[in-house]
């Protein structure tokens, strides 16, 4: 259980911030700007929660859940697997989180006609922060992967695996939404040429 009183703590003020840990690193670690990308990604989906028409519940329903694994990354990637013992067992992200986004995936494209196009963002607001939330999203996994191959950073293939299928499945809802690809807007190559 988190319990905050006070906000504000001065201790990153030297631009240092704790990890789960304890250990204090550079607020421009690899690590950190990896968790925080996650953040941003949660934050952009809430706007397209706020976005959705209240007839669109099970897609809430969805990024509800999406958000709440989300904060399970970042606890993940805040304590390092390092070998180092600590006072509690880390809470790190599960297979099963990521077998669920596939289940939603494959669901709602079932639903839709196959794509002949790429699609390009816009549509509905909804869509469009959807959108907006996935290329967050791969920004974060972008991040994500560079800290998994600096030397000596553990990041979990779960964490990997979960990113990953979370950009499909924004991309995916974000047609979705879009009266289930009716509303798409698709590219069409050379089209100002």
């Amino acid at each position: 259980m988190v319990v905050l009183t006070k906000i504000y703590t001065k201790t990153g003020d030297d631009g240092t911030t704790a990890l789960g840990s304890g250990q204090r690193v550079p607020k421009t670690s690899a690590r950190i700007a990896a968790y925080g990308t996650v953040d941003e990604t949660n934050a952009a989906i809430g706007i397209a929660r706020t976005l959705l028409p209240a007839s669109q519940e099970a897609p809430a329903e969805m990024l509800n859940r999406i958000q709440n694994d989300l904060f399970d990354l970042g606890a993940d990637l805040c304590v390092p697997e390092t070998g180092e013992p600590l006072p509690y067992t880390p809470l790190r992200l599960k297979d099963a989180q990521v077998d669920r986004l596939e289940r939603e995936i494959d669901a709602m494209n079932s639903e839709m006609s196959p794509l002949t196009s790429f699609v390009l963002p816009g549509g509905s607001q909804a869509a469009s922060a959807l959108h907006l939330a996935r290329t967050i999203c791969r920004r974060a996994e972008r991040c994500i992967i560079e800290l998994k191959l600096t030397g000596n950073e553990q990041v979990s293939d779960t964490v990997c695996r979960y990113i990953n299928r979370l950009s499909d499945h924004l991309f995916v809802m974000s047609r979705y939404v879009n009266a289930k690809g009716k509303d798409d807007i698709l590219w069409k190559p050379g089209q100002n040429a």
